[in-house]
Formats: structure tokens, C-alpha cells, sequence
């Protein structure tokens, strides 16, 4: 949750932060004691709610809002003021809220539960693969490091399958070929919660399936330029270069699939 405070003495302003961020801790507050720069900030920020003083200079608090509401309609504005008279003037700009000074946990409580618009809820990461040259792997834009080399390759075959349960045995002979052997249980053991927990770690658990010996993955969480071919998508299409996965040779298959199909 963003929010903005402004007002132009210090010490309201500085209390006003403070009981907020008892209200909700997790927030993240700006505060501005100058109009303008607050302004100018909305403008490249979004914001979720603006708590903003009524008597400003240079600008004051409602054509404040009137400018934030240009800039992102669905801000919360929340007026804090002294003054009971400027009610009828915030509620024409269909604020979320009106405080009256002074500014209580209760006041500031009461209003963010009742916000006249719901806040975003942060985007949720979503395991990106590219299958197209190398298979590669990222969260938010950052390649994912696996705690044991095989457990990327292991992602990659699960990626390959597009959601079919695997089973251990048909992995061991992917990720071992002709040398796949019991010994090697304990080793994909390893790799299965190397590759649970890594993904775990950057909030991407949806992604995963397990079931006793088998395990796979939920396409609709991955971003995949090889899925989004195979859906039509010609910005997918455009950006194969003959090339799929080429760093695994089990992966020819798929790539004589995709050969034919483009």
C-alpha cells in the first residue's frame, strides 16, 4: 500500500506518518510539506491514498486533489483539517475521507477500512522460461540459481511436458539416459526439493505439483515463449530461431515438433 501525507507544518505532518504507520505497518509513506512536490511526485508514482491538509499554500489541499484525481481517478483522498466547513467541498470531489484534527489511530483506522476505492494488491511473481536457444529460467526479470545444475534441467523436461505428471523413473532416464540407475533415487530426491524450495523461496510454489513419485507443472503460472507459440502468438513465433532447449539433447523431439509446426 502507497500512501501520500501532506501538510505543511512539521509536527502534523510528522504525527500524522506515525499514526498511520501503527494503523498499517507495512505501508509505505511519503510525506510532503511542500504541495507542489507532492504533486509532482503523483505524477510519477500510484498512489493509494493521499492524506492531504486542507489549508495549504501554495496550493491547498483540495485542488491538490483535484490534480491527483486527474492524474489516477481511483486515488483515496483523506482530508485532514481543522475546519468543518470544508466538508461539503471534499465530498463534491468524492473523497474517500474527512479527518478532523486531531488526527487519532481510531480516525485514521475507521477510514482506511472504509476506502471509497479498493487498493491494488501487488502483482504476483510469475516464473518466466525461455525454451527458445537455451532454456532459461527467471522470477521477476532475475535468472533463478538452483542449488544443483541437474535441478534447472529438471524444471526444463517439467517445462517440456507441458503439465503431464512425470514420474521418477521416467526422469531419471530423461536427466541420466542409458546410465539411469537406483543410485540415482536419492539424487532426484535432492534435486525435486532443490527445485520445490527454490521456487518456494521467490513465491512461485503454485507453479509446482507434486504427488508421490511424480511431479509437474501448472502451465498457467509460467510465462513460456513455446507455450505462447503453440497458442498462435506471433511475437512467440517471430522469436523462434531454430533453436529449442538446445542444451539438452531429450529436447529434439519437441524441437522436430516445432520445426514441422512452423
Amino acid at each position: 500500500m502507497k500512501i501520500m501525507t501532506v501538510d505543511n507544518e512539521k509536527l502534523a505532518l510528522d504525527g500524522l506518518g506515525r499514526t498511520i504507520a501503527k494503523v498499517v505497518p507495512d505501508a509505505e509513506i511519503t510525506a510532503f510539506r511542500d504541495p507542489q512536490k507532492a504533486l509532482e511526485y503523483g505524477r510519477n508514482e500510484m498512489i493509494d491514498i493521499a492524506f492531504l491538509d486542507i489549508n495549504m499554500f501554495p496550493l491547498n489541499g483540495v485542488e491538490l486533489a483535484k490534480q491527483l484525481k486527474k492524474i489516477n481517478p481511483a486515488v483515496n483522498i483523506i482530508f485532514t483539517t481543522g475546519y468543518s466547513e470544508y466538508t461539503g467541498e471534499a465530498m463534491k470531489l468524492h473523497a474517500s475521507g474527512y479527518i478532523m484534527k486531531p488526527v487519532t489511530m481510531e480516525k485514521v483506522k475507521r477510514e482506511i477500512e472504509d476506502l471509497r476505492y479498493p487498493v491494488r494488491k501487488p502483482a504476483k511473481p510469475k516464473l518466466t522460461v525461455q525454451t527458445f536457444g537455451n532454456f532459461e529460467a527467471f522470477a521477476n526479470g532475475e535468472p533463478i540459481h538452483f542449488g544443483y545444475t541437474k535441478t534447472k534441467e529438471l524444471l526444463a523436461y517439467l517445462v517440456d511436458r507441458r503439465g503431464s505428471l512425470c514420474t521418477n523413473g521416467e526422469i531419471m532416464a530423461i536427466l541420466w539416459e542409458d546410465d539411469a540407475n537406483e543410485r540415482h533415487t536419492s539424487y532426484l530426491k535432492n534435486l525435486r526439493k532443490d527445485l520445490k524450495n527454490t521456487l518456494e523461496g521467490l513465491d512461485l510454489s503454485d507453479v509446482l505439483i507434486q504427488r508421490r513419485g511424480m511431479i509437474g507443472i501448472v502451465p498457467d503460472e509460467i510465462e513460456c515463449d513455446y507455450y505462447d507459440c503453440l497458442a498462435g502468438k506471433q511475437e512467440a513465433i517471430m522469436s523462434y530461431g531454430g533453436e529449442y532447449m538446445a542444451q539438452y539433447s531429450w529436447a529434439e523431439y519437441t524441437h522436430g515438433e516445432l520445426e514441422r509446426l512452423i
